[in-house]
C-alpha cells in the first residue's frame, strides 16, 4: 500500500509538472510609433511595464504582425514589445539605393529603439531574421539580456542543408541577372505565399491565416521595398560567417534559453535546434509539430512554454522587471 501511494504521488507530481501554466486575461495591445534616429518606428506593446519584458524580433517576410496571436497570450503575464525593422511593416522604408540594408544596420536600429523606449533589461524572442538581428543586439547590449527564446532562428551550420548553404553563398557572391531574378522572386506573391507560409504546413494550409501574407505583400508592393529585402538576402552570408562569434557569446554568457523549433522547417532544419545545446547545455529544447512559422500554427502551445520557462526563471530570481520602468 505504501509503495502504491508513493507511485500515485510520483505520477501526480509528473502530471503537475507537465500541466500548462494558468491562463491570464490579456491586456490591451497598443499600436505605437516612435522616432528612432529620424525614422518613424512602429511597434506593438502590451502588458504591465512593471512585469519583466519580452522583446519579440520578427523574421522574413513579416513584421510585428507575425506576433498578433502570441502577444495577447503573453500580455497577462509579461510586458511584451514587438517592433518592426527598418524596411518592414509600418516602420519607415528608407530608400535602399541611398544605403544598403544589412543585418548590422537593422540591429543598430533596434538597439537605438530599445534606448528610445527605455528598455534596460529584457528577454529576447527571435525567429528567422530575428536571429541575426538578435545576436548582433546581444553583442551591442550584453548586459541587458536576461533570457533567450529561440524559434526557428539559426546560429549553427547544423541547421542548414548543403543546398541552403549554397543558396546563401550564391546570393552573397553572385550578382548576375539570374541570381537577382531568383531573389526578387522570393518577394513576389508566389514566393511569399507558397515558398514561405504554405511550404511546410504538412497539407494543412488552413492553419495559416491569409492575413499574414496579405499584410506582408503590402510591405513588398514597391520595387524599393522588394530591393530592401533582396539586399538582406545578399547580406545573409555575413551571418553564417558570424556563427562562431555568436556561439562564443552563448558559451561565455550562458543566458537561460528556451529553444522552440518547428521540426518540419526545410529552411532551418531541426538539427539547428539541437545544436544550441553544445554551447548552452542547460537549454530547454522542444521540437514542435510545425513548420518555419510555428507561431502561426501553434501560438497557444508556444505561449504556454514561454510562460512556464520565464515563470521558472522568476522563481529562481533570474528574471526581473526593468528597474527604469
Amino acid at each position: 500500500m505504501r509503495l502504491f501511494l508513493l507511485l500515485l504521488t510520483l505520477l501526480a507530481s509528473a502530471s503537475a509538472a507537465a500541466a500548462p501554466p494558468p491562463a491570464a486575461w490579456p491586456s490591451k495591445t497598443f499600436y505605437r510609433s516612435i522616432d528612432v534616429d529620424g525614422h518613424r518606428t512602429f511597434y506593438r506593446e502590451a502588458g504591465e511595464r512593471s512585469r519583466p519584458t519580452l522583446l519579440l524580433l520578427h523574421g522574413y517576410p513579416s513584421s510585428s504582425h507575425t506576433y498578433r496571436e502570441l502577444i495577447p497570450l503573453l500580455s497577462g503575464h509579461y510586458h511584451v514589445i514587438a517592433p518592426d525593422y527598418l524596411g518592414s511593416g509600418l516602420t519607415d522604408h528608407p530608400d535602399p539605393t541611398d544605403e544598403n540594408y544589412t543585418f548590422q544596420r537593422l540591429a543598430r536600429h533596434i538597439a537605438a529603439f530599445t534606448d528610445a523606449v527605455g528598455l534596460q533589461r529584457y528577454s529576447l524572442y527571435m525567429q528567422d531574421f530575428g536571429a541575426p538581428v538578435g545576436f548582433r543586439l546581444m553583442q551591442l547590449q550584453p548586459e541587458r539580456l536576461q533570457a533567450l527564446v529561440v524559434q526557428n532562428a539559426n546560429a549553427y551550420l547544423d541547421g542548414l542543408t548543403p543546398a541552403r548553404l549554397r543558396f546563401f553563398e550564391q546570393a552573397h557572391r553572385d550578382a548576375s541577372p539570374g541570381t537577382l531574378l531568383q531573389l526578387h522572386g522570393l518577394t513576389s506573391a508566389e514566393g511569399v505565399i507558397n515558398l514561405q507560409y504554405l511550404r511546410d504546413v504538412n497539407g494543412h494550409p488552413e492553419k495559416i491565416s491569409p492575413d499574414a501574407w496579405q499584410h506582408d505583400l503590402r510591405g513588398l508592393a514597391s520595387q524599393a521595398q522588394q530591393l530592401a529585402q533582396v539586399q538582406l538576402f545578399q547580406d545573409y552570408w555575413t551571418n553564417i560567417e558570424a556563427y562562431p562569434e555568436w556561439q562564443a557569446f552563448l558559451r561565455t554568457h550562458q543566458p537561460p534559453a528556451l529553444v522552440l523549433w518547428g521540426k518540419h522547417d526545410p529552411a532551418f532544419i531541426a538539427a539547428g535546434a539541437l545544436a544550441y545545446r553544445r554551447d548552452l547545455p542547460d537549454a530547454d529544447i522542444s521540437l514542435i509539430d510545425a513548420g518555419h512559422f510555428a507561431v502561426e500554427e501553434h501560438a497557444v502551445l508556444i505561449a504556454q512554454q514561454i510562460v512556464t520557462f520565464l515563470g521558472r526563471l522568476e522563481q529562481q530570481g533570474q528574471l526581473a522587471p526593468d528597474s527604469t520602468q
